[in-house]
């Protein structure tokens, strides 16, 4: 049962071990399905170049967070160790700026993670509208992503409504329901000889690109959006206070799934540009492995596809979902959200999170097409990379977290890969991002992202006169016998 904090949250339980967690975090191979068609409009076939070189940035950063994992192992990923960082202990002032940035980093990971719900209940929409004729008759692609979102988020919550491992246990069927049928035809192009190795020396980048200002500007833009898929697999760290024995489960759950993203995003995107070309992927960019399966298993293989591809779907939803719960749990933890956010029930759930999710999402699903909502959403994410590997900087550097227990340590001189990673996601890649959004779908997406991360401050600012008004709580006499209960039963945690 979860134990009752100061704040008024709770705590996660420890049930998980690091195949259970690679098991969660597994449906991070499949993200690179919204950008398949994305990368290869700007950079043509060295997209699978860009996908290599992200997967190996995440070992990169992932080296510092799986140390920061096992330096502080109550704390959610990267929404808890910016948080505990930046934090000023024992601070006497009306407001924390530390404790705003690190919640900022917190909320900025949440609106990364988040609306990947929205994103692939709008390509399930999609699917289905092409699977089945009578469905497209009756409902629109807009009514179908609805309806897809509202049974999936549904479906989900009632699954991890008892507890985390039991949403261990649905990523394994849908891990195998999906990821195999997904290897399978990555391999099989190979294997059949329909992979043409022209069609990706031929076209290895646009007859026009330069390396001028503007394509470099492109370039930035298009590794933070490969990022958002690429590196998202350091989310297998965000379980940390759940995993029974974090020092020994997160590095290796991290690890894992970081070498079965690299062979799968290269892969993957070799078998769709050496089958069909760059201009056959760009003829079809929101779904390039159908045509794909078409052209190796005929139209019986299309119809397994689509079938496999909703599984995946489903399975990435249900890692976003979980992911960005557990950062509100961990901000609501840290004093940066409301306090209603870090409630759990019996089984350690936090399901007021996931409700808020769940909703926030069916909103973004009026948004209409992936790649704007993805636009936004990769603005938050490089925020939250950038943000917290300087936190693993200031953790090596500042005096008091130096004495502190590391089971995991990253290489001698590790802070300055991760300050080099920190600074090209902060302020290269948000640049980049910005200026790719402002090319492709306007300035629309970018506005949405900066107004849902501008958000956080109203929020937060409310979040610290509730901190402060339950600080003041135990100076007063309690006002019945069950308060006084509630006053012995929490410790204070400054």
């Amino acid at each position: 049962m979860s134990e009752n904090r100061l704040d008024g949250t709770d705590h996660l339980e420890r049930s998980i071990d690091w195949k259970q967690g690679l098991a969660i975090a597994l449906g991070v191979p499949l993200l690179i399905l919204p950008s398949l068609g994305y990368l290869p409009m700007y950079v043509s076939a060295a997209a699978i170049l860009i996908w290599g070189i992200s997967v190996l940035q995440g070992f990169m950063q992932s080296t510092a967070y799986a140390e920061m994992a096992t330096t502080f192992p109550k704390a959610s990923g990267l929404p808890g160790f910016a948080q505990h960082v930046f934090r000023t202990e024992n601070y006497k002032g009306k407001y924390d700026k530390g404790k705003l940035i690190g919640g900022f980093s917190a909320w900025s990971y949440w609106f990364a993670w988040n609306p990947v719900l929205a994103i692939f209940s709008i390509l399930v929409g999609g699917y289905l509208h092409g699977l089945f004729p009578v469905l497209a008759e009756t409902f629109t692609e807009y009514q179908l992503a609805l309806i897809s979102g509202l049974v999936i988020f549904s479906g989900l919550f009632v699954v991890n409504w008892f507890g985390l491992k039991d949403g261990a246990k649905l990523g394994y069927v849908l891990a195998a329901f999906s990821l195999i049928p997904l290897v399978v035809l990555t391999v099989a192009p190979f294997a059949t000889g329909k992979v043409e190795l022209s069609n990706i020396t031929g076209s290895w980048m646009p007859a026009d690109w330069a390396w001028d200002m503007h394509h470099i500007l492109i370039l930035f833009g298009i590794f933070a959006i490969a990022q958002w898929s690429a590196c998202a697999w350091e989310t297998a760290a965000i379980y940390g206070p759940e995993y029974k024995n974090p020092s020994r489960d997160v590095p290796k759950a991290l690890y894992a799934c970081g070498v079965i993203c690299f062979f799968s995003f290269v892969l993957v995107q070799s078998a769709v540009i050496g089958v069909l070309g760059v201009e056959g992927v760009l003829a079809e960019p929101l779904s390039p492995l159908i045509p794909v399966a078409q052209a190796v298993f005929g139209q019986a293989g299309t119809m397994v596809t689509i079938i496999m591809l909703i599984a995946a779907m489903i399975l990435i939803i249900q890692t976003a979902y979980l992911g960005s719960s557990r950062a509100m749990h961990s901000m609501s933890s840290e004093g940066n959200l409301p306090r209603v956010f870090g409630k759990t029930n019996r089984q350690g759930t936090p399901f007021v999170a996931m409700l808020v999710i769940g909703a926030f999402n069916l909103v973004l699903i009026s948004m209409g097409t992936p790649a704007a909502i993805l636009a936004a959403s990769a603005i938050g994410y490089t925020c939250a990379n950038g943000i917290s590997l300087f936190a693993y900087v200031r953790a090596k550097n500042h005096p008091a977290f130096a004495n502190l227990e590391r089971p995991f340590k990253a290489p001698k001189g590790w802070k300055k890969v991760a300050l080099l990673f920190g600074l090209f996601n902060l302020p290269l890649c948000l640049v980049g991002v910005v200026y790719l959004n402002s090319l492709e779908v306007g300035w629309t997406s970018t506005w949405v992202g900066f107004l849902v991360l501008s958000l956080y401050i109203p929020i937060w600012l409310y979040t610290q006169r509730e901190s402060r008004r339950l600080k003041d709580k135990p100076a007063t006499a309690p006002s019945s016998d069950e308060d006084a209960g509630d006053l012995e039963r929490v410790p204070n945690r400054r």
